[in-house]
């Protein structure tokens, strides 16, 4: 039950970390949506382990093998279930997390929900789970670029620590964003601050230590009218998805909170006609106003906390209760921002397609 999203595009994500492999079955495509493994892999490459130097070494091809749901490179309409194998398990590295809790991660708190626990990699609280949301996205992507013709989505790295990229150009066509991103390996929008990441990320591995930041994402193309208020508005789905992604701690949707600085005189978007299109002239809303898309950009940002797992040695407690140190081992990210930059596409992409579904059957 808690490890499904949607209602008319909907997806379970199944598997631990250390598992023999981890996945997602995807119910509620529409059929006749072309679909091939490589759009999977694609994508899954994209969040792989040990793809640059500031990710964790571990190695894994994630390689996608689309289980059923496909024929011909085509989506039948029936449940898609894909799966990945895990190849490069080391679970003797968490020996010692059988009887001691690791600080800020989900040893305690899965043990006191389920009074059982996946040790080895934190089983389902692992962003190992993440290949299944990945999967599933790459699925939802093919659905919206089949259904929305100017539909595309762009997240990029807008801090790391106290690092700041500078400001996106507002006129940039979304290529050229992806281009920019993809052409350095703290998939941040400028490469300057780009070697600042990088060697500040540096700087943390070799001590043991991490550091967190903020991703943003920009999506274009989403037609007006989805959202479905009160509950299930569209900024507060996007908010649930990534705050489900393991490491968020904070949300924001245009002005975000530095809205509230502002006067309404100040922050209200006002309304113009374009083409015989309604328009916006500002953006402080983020593209969504009272639940629903207005068609303008969707902007929003996502603050991740430093990778929980340091090779330092700090103070916790055992399962009795009794103090005792415990230093990280294991291969780890010492920054989770590059690769989480597909992982936060790709939760847009299954939010869209979800409500793009429920706006066409609403309407026809």
């Amino acid at each position: 039950m808690s490890s499904g999203l949607g209602v008319l595009f909907r997806v379970s994500t199944w598997g631990e970390s250390h598992g023999p492999g981890v996945g997602v079955v995807i119910d509620g495509c529409p059929p006749g949506t072309p679909l091939t493994d490589q759009d999977v892999q694609a994508e899954l490459d994209r969040r792989r382990p040990g793809q640059s130097k500031i990710t964790t070494p571990r190695r894994e091809n994630d390689k996608a093998e689309i289980l059923s749901g496909v024929l011909n490179g085509v989506t039948l309409g029936t449940p898609i279930a894909i799966q990945v194998r895990n190849e490069d398990q080391r679970s003797s590295a968490y020996v010692e997390m059988e009887s001691a809790y690791r600080p800020s991660h989900a040893d305690y708190t899965y043990e006191a929900k389920y009074g059982i626990r996946a040790v080895a990699g934190g089983g389902r609280s692992s962003a190992r789970e993440t290949v299944g949301r990945v999967a599933a996205g790459a699925v939802a992507k093919k659905v919206l670029q089949a259904s929305l013709a100017s539909y595309d989505c762009v997240a990029y790295v807008k801090s790391v620590h106290a690092i700041q990229a500078g400001a996106r150009s507002q006129s940039m066509s979304l290529v050229e964003l992806r281009g920019i991103v993809e052409g350095n390996i703290v998939r941040t929008n400028d490469p300057v601050a780009a070697q600042a990441m990088i060697a500040l990320i540096e700087q943390m591995r070799n001590q043991g230590n991490s550091v967190g930041g903020v991703i943003e994402c920009v999506v274009r193309g989403v037609e007006p009218g989805l959202g479905e208020p009160v509950f299930d508005k569209l900024e507060a789905d996007l908010a649930k998805a990534m705050l489900s992604l393991p490491a968020t701690k904070g949300f924001e949707i245009g002005s975000g909170f530095a809205g509230s600085l502002l006067t309404g005189v100040e922050h209200n978007d006002e309304f113009f006609s374009e083409n015989g299109r309604i328009r916006t002239r500002t953006n402080r809303s983020g593209g969504i106003q009272g639940g629903i898309s207005n068609g303008e950009d969707i902007v929003f940002r996502v603050a991740f906390k430093p990778t929980a797992t340091v090779l330092v040695g700090q103070q916790t407690v055992t399962k009795t209760g009794s103090p005792t140190t415990l230093a990280a081992r294991g291969r780890h990210d010492p920054c989770v921002l590059p690769r989480a930059v597909p992982i936060v596409e790709a939760m847009v992409h299954l939010v869209v397609v979800d409500h793009w579904l429920r706006q066409r059957a609403l309407r026809g």
